[in-house]
């Protein structure tokens, strides 16, 4: 299968990204009295009560960091929890999705066909919306799931690698394909039977997560944090020691390739499929990443149905982010490690808080 490189346009000579250049008060008290003590003490009741407003106005769960986006106001019940990672269709005529635009993490990689896959994943296992369609397991995904410590979420799996992997990993999972979990966690859309194919429209149900993981008797603290970013402390983001970059695709094969376009009002990168805008349909909104990766890594064809090998050792490529891109070296030293994301010195990058996309994909070229 002949991938098409992902070139990185950028508006200075150095290198490109290719397509184009490179978010309860006490009332005062009133009084007749018009002497100045009254109207001391009415001034000193307004000071206070301006204080205890501006008290208030401070939300104590704003200092809670999400393990995984760096950002506050997180579920402080979730912190040191497990998370959770979902298989999600991406073929074109599953579109759009829902519930994906919530996920913390999308991590896209080729499947046989030259069709792409992504795996959604979410911090707080409790908060989980209703997610589709869900799709079958391919053996790279668990392997990056495993290294988060993450409870995988798929509805079947190619029974050739995909199956072995799972079962070598022993990997706390759920499978729509499991007569347990079938209409009990994952179910079929009722509304897009009427026009969708029905392997489309398998969703999971995340009301009903928190309960089935704990049936399950599922770990659910995590005993290894396995984030490897050092988040932006700064008032400011971050700006990649790079080149600017507003715009980049990243090609997975001739037919299906995410564009990325940096909205400055937002400072996200807006996420378009395959030339059309990627939207989540339960809000309406365009997927939107803070930050985003490029990993470089060896893909091939594994067998005669198409099945593919994807290396997840480790490379290079790109973070991009607030309008700017990085090079980065990356590696994965075993299952259970978490990707390891350096500078080309080695040193660890310094990362801006908010959702990411991790690309993974054959080659680039830097011109």
């Amino acid at each position: 299968m002949k991938l098409r490189k992902i070139i990185l346009i950028t508006s200075i000579l150095a290198f490109m990204l290719s397509a184009s250049a490179c978010k309860d008060s006490t009332p005062l008290k009133t009084s007749s009295k018009t002497d100045g003590t009254a109207q001391q003490v009415t001034e000193e009741n307004a000071e206070t009560q301006a204080e205890i407003q501006e008290t208030e106005a401070v939300d104590p769960v704003s200092t809670v960091q999400n393990p995984l986006t760096g950002e506050y106001g997180y579920n402080e019940a979730a912190v040191n929890k497990r998370p959770v990672a979902i298989m999600i269709n991406n073929i074109s005529q599953s579109l759009p999705q829902y519930g994906i635009g919530s996920a913390d993490y999308i991590y896209e990689i080729i499947v046989e066909g030259g069709i792409t896959r992504m795996m959604a994943v979410f911090a707080d296992y409790t908060s989980v919306p209703d997610v589709c369609s869900i799709r079958s397991c391919r053996y790279y995904f668990p392997r990056i799931a495993y290294g988060l410590d993450a409870i995988y979420c798929h509805w079947g799996m190619d029974h050739t690698i995909a199956e072995e992997t799972l079962e070598n990993l022993d990997i706390d999972r759920f499978d729509g394909d499991d007569s347990r979990y079938y209409e009990s966690l994952f179910f079929n859309d009722e509304e897009r039977l009427e026009t969708y194919d029905r392997e489309h429209t398998g969703y999971l149900k995340g009301s009903v997560l928190a309960d089935t993981i704990a049936n399950a008797g599922y770990r659910t603290d995590i005993t290894d944090p396995k984030n490897s970013f050092v988040f932006n402390e700064g008032e400011q983001p971050v700006v990649p020691t790079g080149v600017p970059c507003t715009s980049f695709t990243v090609n997975f094969s001739e037919s299906y390739f995410s564009t990325f376009t940096f909205d400055q009002a937002s400072g996200t990168y807006l996420k378009q499929h395959s030339g059309e805008s990627q939207i989540d349909a339960s809000t309406g909104e365009q997927l939107a990443f803070t930050n985003v990766f490029v990993l470089e890594t060896s893909v091939s064809v594994r067998d005669d149905y198409g099945r593919m090998d994807v290396a997840l050792d480790g490379g290079t490529g790109y973070y991009i982010s607030n309008g700017s891109a990085q090079q980065i070296s990356w590696s994965k030293p075993s299952d259970d490690s978490n990707f390891i994301i350096t500078d080309n010195s080695g040193n660890a990058i310094t990362v801006n808080r908010g959702k990411c996309y991790f690309g993974i994909t054959s080659s680039f070229d830097v011109e």
